[in-house]
């Protein structure tokens, strides 16, 4: 109706022109504001143009198609390496145990690539997996022995700051080792072309995500929660929703999550929390995790929660609905959390009604 009706209008505008060669100019100040409610509806269409293309991992509407390949960096979330660098630029940010009860980040960038990235620690077998999945350009910072083997056999197109500190890892004076090392987006590229990797976008993957205009109105109104991985508050998470914005702002151990490019607060649209088996495989207290069964998840957005399924499929690890389909994500950044499936989901997560 609104389109028709712009279309009439228009049209009606281009009769008049056309007839009006012995008209009176009129004066910039005689024209006057729409009177009509119909007249605002028109206005509002000219304004309101939609992007034409949808980032696939935050469901964000841009000017121009994402042809870059994820890239997917382990981050350091140790308390001496806060707050990180580059990670409000992430589109998803997954966090894990990696041994004992510290946590570790995998963020992803594929609409944007931030100037400095870290800093950057070591991967672990189950973070190539991830990286696999996504078909992703990995980078990290040094390897367990499992992941060692998977890297340089060649699992995933990757560089690792032990081949490359220095040259295209730097180490910033502010910080010890091995809380100090740093990637800049321009030497991601670099890298990439170092070791004859492509940087396009090729396997298609994406998640799934409501309308703009759309809102969440199913599940349990939950605006507070913790997702807390031991008693060692430092790695455990407290998210608060904001209804003004729609987003959730993070702190842990009870300090707000920061960007340290910009000291701004990062703001999640969507929390999942798979819940997965872990296994203790050595005396480092690293872990085994198992991403192919599948399990219960829970999903934060908008002020609610429900518990769904999680599955992986083809690779990649996505919220399941009852019938089968993908949970519909809020456009924004996601922060995904695996947690023991023993003594289970309920265990690490914590809310107030």
């Amino acid at each position: 109706m609104r389109k028709k009706l712009l279309s009439c209008v228009l049209a009606s505008s281009v009769i008049l022109a056309a007839c009006g060669d012995e008209q009176e100019p009129v004066e910039e100040s005689e024209i006057s504001e729409p009177e009509t409610e119909e007249q605002e509806e028109i206005i509002e269409v000219v304004e309101e143009v939609q992007l034409p293309y949808v980032t696939p991992f935050t469901g964000e509407r841009v000017a121009n198609e994402i042809t870059t390949r994820p890239i997917l960096v382990t981050i350091n979330n140790h308390p001496q390496a806060r707050p990180q660098s580059g990670l409000a630029s992430a589109d998803v940010v997954y966090e894990m145990l990696a041994e004992g009860d510290v946590t570790r980040l995998l963020a992803l960038y594929q609409s944007e690539i931030p100037d400095n990235i870290g800093p950057v620690r070591s991967a672990r077998d189950y973070f190539i997996d991830v990286a696999t999945g996504l078909d992703a350009f990995y980078i990290a910072h040094g390897y367990s022995p499992e992941a060692h083997t998977m890297l340089f056999s060649g699992v995933v197109d990757n560089i690792n700051g032990m081949q490359y500190d220095g040259i295209l890892f730097k180490r910033s004076s502010e910080r010890k080792a091995p809380h100090n090392s740093y990637i800049s987006g321009e030497n991601v590229k670099l890298g990439a072309e170092k070791v004859g990797a492509s940087l396009l976008y090729q396997k298609k993957v994406s998640y799934n995500y409501y309308d703009d205009e759309e809102n969440v109105t199913i599940g349990l109104q939950v605006n507070d929660f913790s997702v807390n991985y031991s008693k060692n508050s430092q790695f455990n998470s407290l998210y608060s929703y904001n209804s003004v914005d729609k987003t959730y702002s993070r702190q842990s151990g009870n300090t707000v999550t920061i960007d340290y490019l910009t000291n701004e607060p990062i703001n999640v649209s969507n929390i999942l929390v798979f819940e997965m088996d872990h296994k203790i495989i050595d005396n480092e207290g690293r872990r085994e995790l198992n991403l192919t069964n599948g399990g219960r998840a829970y999903v934060f957005q908008q002020g609610m929660m429900r518990e769904v399924q999680w599955e992986n499929r083809e690779g990649v690890l996505k919220a399941i609905e009852e019938n089968g389909s993908e949970v519909k994500l809020v456009p924004g950044q996601t922060w995904v959390h695996f947690v023991p499936s023993y003594p289970g989901i309920e265990s690490f997560v914590t809310y107030m009604e």
